[in-house]
């Protein structure tokens, strides 16, 4: 079969790979589409802290059922969507229903070999049903998980201020569910293009361009209170520990994003806020099936979101490029036919 494949850092090939044989407990899928997402950018650009190479990339899966195993509630045909983190089930993380942050997670396309290609074999508790979404729909849900999958973290109550920081896909996600949860939503960004993006659209009710005036421009936005909930989705040290200071007194912060660094705060303003912060890492079942429900319901700007589109013989080509060509660019989908 078909599969892209990263050989090491800048060298992406389309390469045949052998067909995956079904394991035990395992089902066969035929992968139809694979959302691009900055991870797969960082492997590219040789950026990605857990990943050895060659990789076959790819995370953000949609497809078919081919081959079930007899027992199994799903049937040739079926659309679903690929959870990409595959857990061990027995550890403290596993135990305790967190299978998000399992002690020895896989991830497919970063641990494990992906599913940028034309079948995979994935564990049953891996896949969920896709209802009636179509599979660009379905292949759009873990990134948006992510972003809910915070969110319930945070629990952001109604009318709380919440400002997400980084206007890429993660933090698009965020802004999106923190708005559905009924938080007042502010997004920030270097980038004016992303923020007009997100605001025209209806993912955040207002922007804050991120610059030197920025702490002036969060105490403007909430009358030098700072705000009730902070998301940080931007991969950058320094934005993560600037985000400390935008919390309100009683308030909390969001890590969604993570580096391959350590990441240092004042402790003194930290505990004079009574600050939590929290880690949110990947998402859990319930955030799955939470974005599945709000894409049917016709609350995600999808025709928005889904920007650009290429197929397996295209990738090699088009994403290198789109790692420097940055316009316009909020989800690729890669169409497999």
């Amino acid at each position: 079969m078909r599969a892209v494949v990263c050989q090491r850092p800048g060298e992406l090939v389309l390469e045949e790979r052998p067909e995956p044989k079904r394991g035990e407990a395992e089902v066969l899928v035929r992968i139809r589409r694979v959302g691009i997402c900055g991870t797969d950018f960082h492997i590219f650009e040789g950026s990605h802290p857990y990943l050895a190479y060659p990789r076959i990339i790819g995370h953000e899966l949609s497809g078919e059922v081919l081959e079930a195993p007899a027992d199994s509630a799903l049937k040739p045909g079926q659309t679903v969507v690929i959870n990409p983190y595959v857990s061990c089930g027995r550890c403290i993380a596993c135990r305790n229903g967190k299978p998000n942050c399992c002690v020895g997670i896989a991830v497919l396309g970063v641990h494990r070999d992906g599913g940028m290609c034309e079948r995979i074999s994935v564990p049953e508790r891996n896949l969920y049903p896709a209802g009636s979404l179509t599979f660009d729909q379905a292949a759009s849900i873990e990134f948006l998980a992510i972003g809910a999958h915070a969110v319930a973290r945070s629990a952001l109550q109604p009318r709380a201020r919440a400002l997400v920081i980084g206007a890429g896909p993660i933090g698009l996600g965020a802004a999106l569910f923190a708005g559905l949860a009924g938080g007042d939503v502010t997004i920030m960004d270097r980038d004016a293009e992303r923020l007009a993006f997100a605001t025209m659209g209806g993912l955040a009710a207002r922007s804050i361009e991120a610059g030197e005036r920025t702490a002036e421009l969060v105490g403007e936005a909430t009358g030098g209170e700072g705000f009730d909930v902070v998301f940080d989705a931007t991969g950058a040290r320094a934005s993560m520990e600037h985000a400390f200071r935008y919390v309100a007194h009683g308030g909390a912060l969001v890590l969604i994003s993570v580096v391959n660094e350590d990441v240092a705060f004042s402790d003194p303003e930290f505990h004079k806020r009574e600050m939590t912060l929290l880690g949110s890492r990947n998402a859990l079942r319930i955030d799955f099936e939470r974005v599945i429900a709000a894409i049917e319901q016709g609350r995600v700007p999808l025709k928005r979101l889904l920007t650009h589109r290429t197929d397996l013989a295209g990738v090699a080509a088009d994403l290198p490029r789109w790692t420097t060509e940055k316009r316009g660019l909020v989800k690729a989908l890669v169409q497999i036919a």
